[in-house]
Order: structure tokens, then C-alpha cells, then sequence
């Protein structure tokens, strides 16, 4: 274990901060609460005092993590202070808690991470709620450190059996919420599939008492468990379990008292009256009710104690074994709470932060997680009054870690301890949430100023640059499964490591199953592009990634509006045998692999193949740009360079071209427009003979040859035969992550975008990317909107691809092809409203 002062595991990536208003209209007294989305937005909440009528306000607000400044602040219309917030398993609905009672759910409008709703609700009439949590979906990973280099992802990250905490007909997961109020009543809230909710009320215990600390956790037999302090160290810790059900459309609640515990630092003789208040009470996971994290304070100092539920056997007398031999064979087992660690005296605790990386516990995974140096998931945070932040052992509670606020002082500065402290109230955080991989930290302090952490996964120990990326490997490849954002790994990405990573995620990948490679084909390409923007020399291949994106999405979509001409025709889709008469027929003449089609099946109506013309439009212009870069392919900082060796990206040109080719004779202006140099040149054709000889080439993976000279040559002759066009790259993310790489404390500040000073990558970019005040166009329906764009738009917070809000055309075929990226971008990443002056 590191010893303490060490600070090579922690560092400030960037804070956030509001405009200095002359008279501070932020209440500092006020608790704070934050949560993290698995999608990586960030709720916190601040307080703010209006000038006249001395009311508070109580604001929610939610940032994505890489456009911190884009904060969405919405008025909860809570009444009172709000007490919890609490992200569904999803990352897409967050639910908040007052101190009157009162729970909203808030879900996203339109699918936008910058505009939210309140739909549905619950109350408890005045009853200040204290502890709030999702009833569990019954979905359970658990990574395996030990299984790190195996080859297959179910035995990195293995389902663990567990059951949902109450299911619909067929074993679907109920959603809903639970909460327990200070008055000790547990309140369950079910969202039935129409939109009701059904809600129940009821008290933990017949004696019921003050609550000033509770915490839900969830067992794997669908069970809840509530730990509940009435805040006095001299009271004990007590736990219930609590069943939900449902009874005759209503819902039902029944509890049982389970042990209970008191804290070891209240009956140590050493200790006893010095922490009167229990200040903290937290299960250490959602899912592990049976381990739980204690912290009793005094005004100065704290104590974190951590106990855990062990079965034990009941030692029997001996006169009862005389009567019955049964009973001395076989021990009675009871449950009783133990005491797994506890800390030595500490500065006074303010905020808590647990993992929620779901890592295997098991003594070999510790093992080895301690020898390769692998800690994500391992520490939990604690964050001090004098702003200090300490990452602990979440099982010996030792020292991982530690970040000096700008308030403490450090104890290299022994002088410094010895003169009076400054004046004023110390800046700490008042809330803190750790990411889902543990790589990252935010805390709000009191000012509602917003920090963000980097936290090593080795924390701070140095390790060979091979270990270090398979550390971020595991991680990513724990991403890709379970579908989480990935932006607090790619934190900790150095320009030099994005060539090593992408080629041992791609080699991971292709040691998975062909099902489950092809779930994930498409979130390893948006990997893949985000990995690449974080170096220069990789830059260009992120257009090639989107590119390709693009590529399988048009691919699907106008595959699938194909209809089998005969409806009882048993084999394949009309898209499978066009794929497979593709690849069977290698002719260079479009016309003759045209002929073995069942032509009756492209027939579609007018309008459908009109509305297609942008989309076809592209895969012309693409196919187009693709073989006029090949004579000059020795740049690899060219975009296209990586679909020339690419046979299955050509394979599905060659595909599209000949669909475009059969739906051009029944409406030829839904064509591709080619500017050529003569009127009969048949440009088409010409295209499709280059695309095929070029795919020959490398339709074989592990057979690759060079494109002959002659092919060369008849590709350099394009420029001359036809107009190559520009083709629209996807913009420059203006994101925070490439200004975070020199490991230099970026300042910003909410509701103001930061210029993009300093940022080397882009220079290289700007052949590719039109410059401000050129026309505008819409990524993914691929219209020009104008230089200055009159309609609303929203853009994506992962790949900044724009896109407007609303449909221009009503065709089925073309809103098939806007459903595919309604709820999020073709990269899988969130949108986000754009402001209407975004040019």
C-alpha cells in the first residue's frame, strides 16, 4: 500500500465553475447531492437565493462529462432541499428526492441530454426522504481480474445470478423506486408498462423511530435490505429486509428485522464518547447487502469502520447433545455482523463515494489484482473538510491515494501546519460520485464548483507500458459488453498508446464468437474513432471510422427494404441472396452480376426511391472519392485510406452499387449525379468495374495483394473523367478530452464554451472540415443546410456528428432510416440540443 502523502495516484483533469456573481446568490449551508450516469452525465444539485423574495430555488442540474460548460439547469420545482438523486441502470432516467417528501422521475425530451421532463412521481406528504434506489433489474456482472487474459469476454466478465426485486408476467423486471423518510416509513413506487404507478406505504418496524441515515441495497434471491441510524453512535445500526409484491393490481410491502450492530469506536473504552454522531451509513454496493461502510464524526474528526454479514454456528450445550445426538452433530447457523477494518483517527469526513465497477472479490482475483497493480473498483473515496480526498481499500479501508485540495496542506509543508489557519471556511466537497470504471472522480464543493479527478488504475504505481494498456484494455473491453460510456478510460490515454490499443481491442474482438461479434460491430468502430482522435498520427482514421458507421447503417437499412417477391419463400431475405450472389459472382460487369437477381424484388415505389436519392447520392460519391485515392494511397493521413484494404467495406459498396443500378431503371433520377467530361460515358459501370478489382484484392483477409498497375492506371485517369467530389467529414469534436492529454488543470466555466486554444490535433484536420460560414450539412440525412441553418439541430456529445430535430420528409423508407439514430447517434453516443446560432 502506498504511503500516505504520495499524490502520483490522483490529479485535478479540469474544474468547472460558475460566473462570479457580486453578491453570491449559492447557499453553502445547504447539502449538496451528485449521481453518474453508466452514460456519463452527471446530476448535481445547487441552491439559489433570488435577491427578493429570500425564497430558495432548487436547481437540478445535468452536464455530459467531455462538454462540462453545456450545463442543462432545470428549476425541480422541489419545495424544499433535495436529499437524493439517484440515475436508473440505464443511465437515461434520474429520480429525485425532497425533503418534503416528494420524488420525481425525470427522463430526457426527444432523446436530448440537454432537456429534461418530469413525467411520473410519488409522494410521502411531508416526510423528508432520506434514502432512495431503482428497484434492481436482476442484471449482474462480475469481473474476473484472474481471467484478464482470457480470450473469451463471458469469462472476463461473467452474469451473475440474481433476481430481479419484482417481475412482471414471463419474468420481465418490474421497474420502480424505493425510499425510506426520516419518520422510518419504506415507500415503493411500481411503473407499470401503461405509465401507472402504484405506490405503497409502510412502516419498517411496529416500533417505528427517527431515521437520520438509511441506505437500500438489493440480495440475489430479489430481497431488499435497509440499513437505518437514528444519527447517534449509541444507538445501534439496525437492518430490515423488505419484500415487495404485487397483490390484486396493488402493491404490497412486508418487512422483517435482521441483526443489527453497534459501532466498535462507541464500545472501545479508548473512544467511547468521542464520535457522538454517526455521520455516514452506506452499503458498499447495490448488491451486496451484506457488506456496509460506517463513518461516526465528532465537530473535528471522524472513523470509518467497515462490518460484514457472516453466517456462524451457534455453539450447543452440552446437555441438550446428551438428549439429542442430532442436534450436537449439526450447528444452528445464525447471522451476525462482524467488523472486517476500521481507520485510525481522521480529519472530519464530509463526503463518501463508492465503486461501481462490479469486480470479483474472490481471494485469487484480489491476488492478482494486487500483483499486476489493477485497483479499478478496489477503493472507495473520502473526501475531508480541509478539501483533501483519500482513496481507501474497500476491504482494509488502507490508504491507495490521496489528493491535496487547494485548501490542505501538504505535509511536505511542515512550517506551513504551524501557522494559524487562513480565515474563512475551507473549500471541500460536500458531494462526490465515482465513474463506472473508477477512473474518474467528480466532486461539488461548496461553491457548486465541479471537479473532475483522474484516478490511475495502478494508482500511482509506475508500471511497464504493456501492463498499463491492458489494464485500460479490461476496462474497455468491460465497456463494449455491457454497452457503458467509455470517456473516464479514455482520461488516461497517452497519444502513444492509441495505436497499441486499437490493434489489441480489434485482436480481442476478433477472438469473440461470431454472434457476439456482431452485436458489437459497431460499438468497437465508435471505439475505435475515439481512441483514434486522441492522437495526430491517427486522426484521419476517425473520418474513416464514422465513414464506416455510415456504411453498415445505410447498408441495413436499404437492404431490409427489400421484399422477397413470393411471401411463403423459405430461404434467405432478398438481402442475405444479394449478399451471397455478391460475393459468389465476381464479375467486373455490373450488368452481368444484375442479371442473377430476382429483379421483382427491388421494386419499390417512386417516392420511397426519391426520398433515397442523398443516401444513394453518398455511396456514389464515396465509392467515387475511394478509387481516386488509390493511385496516391502511400498517405496514410489521407481519410479513406483504411477502406482501400478493406474487402468488407468494398464488398458492401459493391453491393449498394448494384441495388443503386437495378432501382436506377425503374427511376433513374434517384441516381447518383456524376459530372463527367462525356455524355456517354457510362460512369456507373465504370465505377463498379475499378470497385470490384480493388476488392478482389483484399476480399481475403489473410490474403491480401497489391493493386496492379493497370487498375492504378485506370484510376488516375478518373480525375479527368469525372468531377471527384468533396466528400463532408464529421466536424473536430470540440470536446474537453484532447485539451486534458498534457495532464495540464483545464479551468472552464458553466453556460460558456471554451475557445480551442491550444489544441494541436486540428491544425492537421482543417483540409477535411469546412470552415466556419461554409454552408452547413446535416451528417446523417445528408442535406446542406445552409451556411447559417435555420432549422434546430442537435448534435452528438460523442462524435459530433449534426443532425436536425425534426424530419423534413415523411416517407416510411426514409423515417426507417431516421429511426436507426432517434434515440442515439449511429456511434452510440448521446445527443445533444445545438443552440440555433451553432454556425
Amino acid at each position: 500500500v502506498p504511503c500516505p502523502g504520495q499524490t502520483g495516484g490522483m490529479d485535478l483533469a479540469y474544474v468547472c465553475e460558475w460566473e462570479k456573481k457580486p453578491k453570491s446568490n449559492h447557499c453553502p449551508s445547504i447539502p449538496l447531492v451528485c449521481a453518474w450516469s453508466c452514460r456519463n452525465l452527471i446530476a448535481f444539485t445547487t441552491d439559489l437565493r433570488n435577491e427578493e423574495e429570500k425564497d430558495l430555488t432548487h436547481m437540478v442540474h445535468i452536464i455530459d462529462t467531455e462538454h462540462p460548460w453545456d450545463v442543462y439547469s432545470v428549476n425541480s420545482g422541489h419545495t424544499e432541499v433535495i436529499t437524493c438523486l439517484e440515475w436508473d441502470q440505464s443511465g437515461s432516467r434520474l429520480l429525485s428526492a425532497d425533503a418534503d417528501g416528494h420524488i420525481k422521475c425525470w427522463s430526457m425530451t426527444d432523446h436530448l441530454a440537454n432537456s429534461w421532463e418530469n413525467t411520473v412521481g410519488s409522494v410521502v406528504e411531508g416526510d423528508p426522504v432520506v434514502a432512495l434506489s431503482w428497484l434492481h433489474n436482476g442484471v449482474k456482472l462480475a469481473l474476473h481480474v484472474e481471467k484478464s487474459g482470457a480470450s473469451n469476454f463471458g469469462e472476463k466478465f461473467s452474469r451473475v445470478k440474481f433476481s430481479p426485486s419484482l417481475t412482471l408476467f414471463g419474468g420481465k423486471p418490474m421497474e420502480g423506486w424505493i425510499a425510506v423518510t426520516i419518520s422510518g416509513l419504506v415507500t415503493v413506487s411500481l411503473l407499470k408498462p401503461n405509465g401507472q404507478v402504484l405506490t405503497a406505504t409502510e412502516s419498517l418496524c411496529r416500533l417505528r423511530c427517527r431515521v437520520a441515515l438509511a441506505d437500500v441495497a438489493f440480495t440475489g434471491g430479489g430481497n431488499i435490505v435497509v440499513a437505518t441510524s437514528d444519527g447517534s453512535s449509541t444507538s445501534p445500526v439496525q437492518f430490515y429486509k423488505v419484500c415487495v409484491s404485487v397483490v390484486n393490481e396493488k402493491c404490497k410491502i412486508d418487512t422483517e428485522i435482521l441483526p443489527s450492530l453497534f459501532m466498535r469506536c462507541t464500545t472501545d473504552p479508548a473512544r467511547k464518547d468521542k464520535y457522538p454522531a454517526i455521520t455516514h451509513l452506506k452499503f458498499l454496493a447495490r448488491d451486496m447487502s451484506e457488506q456496509v461502510l460506517l463513518c461516526a464524526s465528532n465537530q473535528n474528526n471522524s472513523i470509518v469502520e467497515c462490518w460484514s454479514l457472516r453466517k456462524e454456528g451457534l455453539p450447543v450445550n452440552n446437555i441438550f447433545q446428551q438428549i439429542s445426538p442430532v442436534v450436537g452433530d449439526k450447528q444452528p447457523m445464525i447471522l451476525k455482523w462482524r467488523i472486517l477494518s476500521a481507520t485510525n483517527d481522521l480529519d472530519r469526513v464530509s463526503a463518501v463515494a463508492l465503486p461501481k465497477l462490479p469486480i470479483s472479490l474472490t481471494n485469487t482475483d484480489l491476488k492478482v489484482a494486487n500483483d499486476t497493480k489493477f485497483f479499478p473498483g478496489l477503493g472507495l473515496a473520502l473526501a475531508f473538510h480541509d478539501g483533501s480526498v483519500h482513496i481507501v481499500h474497500r476491504l482494509s479501508l488502507q490508504m491507495m491515494a490521496v489528493f491535496y485540495g487547494s485548501s490542505s496542506q501538504r505535509p511536505v509543508d511542515e512550517p506551513a501546519l504551524k501557522r494559524p489557519r487562513t480565515t474563512g471556511p475551507l473549500v471541500h466537497f460536500k458531494a462526490m460520485q465515482l465513474s463506472w470504471t473508477s477512473l474518474a472522480l467528480a466532486g461539488v464543493d461548496s461553491h457548486g464548483k465541479l471537479s473532475m479527478l483522474r484516478i490511475s488504475p495502478s494508482m500511482g504505481h509506475v508500471l511497464d507500458m504493456n501492463m498499463s494498456l491492458r489494464h485500460l484494455l479490461f476496462l474497455l473491453e468491460y465497456c463494449m459488453v455491457t454497452g457503458y460510456d467509455w470517456w473516464d478510460i479514455l482520461l488516461h490515454v497517452q497519444p502513444s498508446m492509441v495505436q497499441n490499443l486499437v490493434e489489441k481491442l480489434h485482436e480481442e474482438y476478433m477472438r469473440q464468437n461470431a454472434a457476439l461479434q456482431q452485436v458489437l460491430s459497431t460499438r468497437i468502430v465508435a471505439m475505435k474513432a475515439s481512441l483514434c482522435k486522441l492522437s495526430s498520427s491517427t486522426i484521419a482514421r476517425v473520418c474513416d471510422y464514422h465513414a464506416k458507421l455510415f456504411l453498415i447503417a445505410i447498408s441495413c437499412t436499404l437492404k431490409s427494404l427489400l421484399r422477397p417477391h413470393f411471401l411463403n419463400t423459405p430461404d434467405k431475405s432478398p438481402g442475405d441472396r444479394l449478399t451471397e450472389i455478391c460475393s459468389k459472382i465476381t464479375d467486373v460487369d455490373i450488368d452481368k452480376v444484375m442479371i442473377n437477381l430476382k429483379t421483382e424484388e427491388f421494386v419499390l415505389e417512386m417516392t420511397t426511391l426519391q426520398s433515397l436519392q442523398q443516401l444513394i447520392q453518398w455511396v456514389g460519391d464515396f465509392v467515387l472519392y475511394l478509387l481516386a485515392s488509390l493511385p496516391n494511397q502511400g498517405s496514410p493521413v489521407r481519410p479513406g485510406h483504411s477502406f482501400l484494404r478493406d474487402g468488407a467495406s468494398l464488398g458492401m459498396f459493391r453491393e449498394l452499387m448494384v441495388v443503386i443500378r437495378i432501382w436506377g431503371l425503374l427511376k433513374p433520377s434517384c441516381l447518383p449525379v456524376y459530372t463527367a467530361t462525356s455524355d456517354t460515358q457510362d460512369s456507373m459501370s465504370l465505377l463498379f468495374r475499378l470497385l470490384t478489382k480493388l476488392w478482389l484484392c483484399c476480399r481475403e483477409e489473410n490474403h491480401i495483394t497489391e493493386p496492379d498497375d493497370a487498375l492504378i492506371d485506370e484510376c488516375c485517369l478518373l480525375p479527368s473523367q469525372l468531377l471527384i467530389p468533396n466528400i463532408d467529414w464529421l466536424p473536430i469534436n470540440d470536446g474537453i478530452i484532447s485539451k486534458l492529454q498534457n495532464k495540464q488543470l483545464v479551468r472552464l466555466q458553466f453556460g460558456k464554451a471554451p475557445g480551442l486554444v491550444g489544441h494541436t490535433v486540428s491544425s492537421q484536420f482543417d483540409a477535411f472540415v469546412r470552415a466556419p460560414g461554409q454552408p452547413k450539412i446535416d451528417h446523417l440525412r445528408r442535406l446542406h443546410l445552409g451556411a447559417y441553418p435555420t432549422e434546430e439541430c442537435k448534435s452528438c456529445t460523442r462524435c459530433g456528428c449534426v443532425t436536425m430535430l425534426k424530419s423534413p420528409n415523411k416517407v416510411t423508407a426514409v423515417k426507417q432510416w431516421e429511426q436507426r439514430w432517434i434515440k442515439n447517434c449511429l456511434c452510440g453516443g448521446l445527443w445533444r440540443k445545438m443552440p440555433l446560432s451553432y454556425s
